[in-house]
């Protein structure tokens, strides 16, 4: 009985130990599978919500539009007001939200990370948090996420984000407009705000939560990586990112971004390691095209506790943002 329990025991150390080396080989084949793993766009969580009724995640201020960046592609995006405009916006329709980007708030265009959609629940209590503040908050899908349509890419993602950027600025006036991103939506914020840069329609300001300083080396450094002491994992696992044209160089992009900068990480973040955060700013913070703009970079201790997705918790953020 010892001996076929060992010999089954043995059976199924091979057989894992097989799938464990022919991963790699599997990954580097299909470099499609390591893009996916990148965006995470099949992992829509929390399930069974209905992304056309914000207000059933307690957003009774936000309503929900479509936009169509390219043929063939439509993105869903929430417009929440300040919560000054609480009681004016209930059972208002489409037109008097988009209006409503003209009066006197400063508004947030906010990029979020890989996995999920627009209705993740940090998310929602982040747009909650800068509502309360006072900004309006537009958010949206990418192409692939939730329920907008399309395929996912680097520069599909860039792309709505820009054509989203351009459909504020046609409605907000002189009003300042901001880029927020989060996580792999750092590397989407920095694509966006260096190309605005470049034909000089700069945003107000760019804050960048939680970010790293391109995508090899967040997957080289992720704490999720069981393969990353394994041999050849550069060839095996970050050559194909690159070779699916997934780049999202923020330690490139700030070296041509002009505008002011704020860098958000906290110490215990356990998806995109606290040093490249700081790696990131000290690029920035020599480079050139930031000498007459204002670059910042705020910790959050360990102790707070916020890990990847609750900076929005911090009673210093009204301050900070300030």
């Amino acid at each position: 009985r010892r001996y076929g329990l060992w010999f089954r025991l043995r059976k199924l150390i091979i057989w894992l130990l097989g799938v464990y080396i022919a991963i790699p080989f599997l990954v580097k084949l299909c470099p499609a599978i390591q893009a996916k793993l990148v965006f995470l766009n099949f992992v829509r969580v929390p399930y069974f919500i209905d992304l056309k009724r914000p207000q059933d995640q307690g957003l009774n201020h936000t309503c929900n539009y479509y936009l169509q960046p390219e043929e063939d592609v439509t993105i869903g995006v929430w417009h929440t007001v300040p919560a000054a405009l609480w009681k004016n916006a209930r059972g208002k329709d489409q037109l008097w939200f988009e209006d409503a980007l003209g009066s006197s708030h400063p508004v947030i265009l906010y990029l979020h990370g890989n996995a999920g959609t627009r209705g993740g629940d940090h998310r929602v209590e982040l747009y909650k948090v800068l509502s309360s503040l006072g900004y309006h908050v537009v958010t949206f899908d990418y192409r692939g996420w939730g329920d907008s349509i399309g395929s996912p890419s680097e520069r599909g993602m860039t792309y709505d984000a820009l054509h989203v950027f351009d459909w504020i600025k046609a409605r907000s006036g002189d009003n300042s407009v901001y880029i927020w991103g989060h996580s792999l939506g750092t590397g989407v914020a920095t694509n966006l705000v260096r190309r605005l840069c470049e034909r000089e329609t700069p945003p107000d300001a760019l804050i960048l939560e939680s970010p790293f300083t391109n995508i090899r080396e967040e997957a080289r450094s992720h704490p999720f990586s069981i393969y990353r002491y394994f041999p050849g994992f550069d060839w095996f696992f970050l050559d194909p990112i690159t070779t699916s044209g997934i780049k999202f160089a923020n330690d490139e992009n700030v070296k041509y971004i002009s505008c002011s900068l704020l860098i958000l990480h906290a110490e215990d973040d356990p998806v995109v390691p606290f040093h490249l955060g700081k790696k990131l700013y000290n690029i920035a913070a020599t480079s050139r095209s930031f000498r007459d703009y204002k670059v910042q970079f705020v910790p959050f201790h360990t102790d707070l506790g916020y890990r990847h997705k609750y900076i929005y918790r911090s009673p210093e953020l009204p301050r900070i943002l300030r």
